[in-house]
């Protein structure tokens, strides 16, 4: 009797068939989408606001660890230790953008239907369970007025 080994190809089709993998594939390509919007939010809102107290482009803001720091157009660095606090300025708004706009456009409102649905579903199972007791209740009622009725009937006679 010998067993079988899975082989890698079964485990990998496996894995592929799953459905987290399909919902990863297309949460990777909206993310992907998503930071085209969240750059052009950046590059035309953010920067502009930013621009009117100093420079439109972050990118520019930076402080020389070694003096002199000399960049050249292309971004190379010609001579010093230049620290470009800008770019993770710009890096740290878009995280911060990306991550309001999915929190409050997204999670939030998702949350808030899920918390509708469970409540209705939570009121909805309690109605019947009401519903079910009084109606036990009622039922038990008319069995023991029915009793009751026969008693005093057969006493009559």
């Amino acid at each position: 009797m010998s067993e079988k080994k899975p082989n890698v190809w079964d485990g990998f089709k496996a894995f592929l068939m799953r459905g987290n993998v399909v919902d990863l594939a297309v949460a990777v390509v909206i993310g992907a989408a998503f930071t085209n919007i969240v750059n052009s939010v950046v590059k035309g809102v953010i920067n502009p606001l930013v621009g009117a107290i100093g420079t439109k482009n972050l990118d520019s803001y930076s402080s020389c660890l070694k003096d002199p720091c000399k960049v050249a157009a292309d971004g190379t660095v010609q001579s010093g230790i230049p620290i470009m606090w800008g770019t993770v300025l710009g890096a740290t708004l878009s995280f911060v953008i990306t991550a309001a706009v999915v929190y409050f456009l997204m999670v939030l409102p998702m949350s808030k239907y899920l918390a509708r649905q469970e409540a209705r579903r939570k009121a909805k199972e309690g109605t019947h369970e009401i519903i079910e007791v009084t109606e036990l209740e009622v039922l038990k009622e008319i069995r023991d007025a029915l009793v009751a009725q026969r008693g005093s009937g057969h006493d009559e006679r």
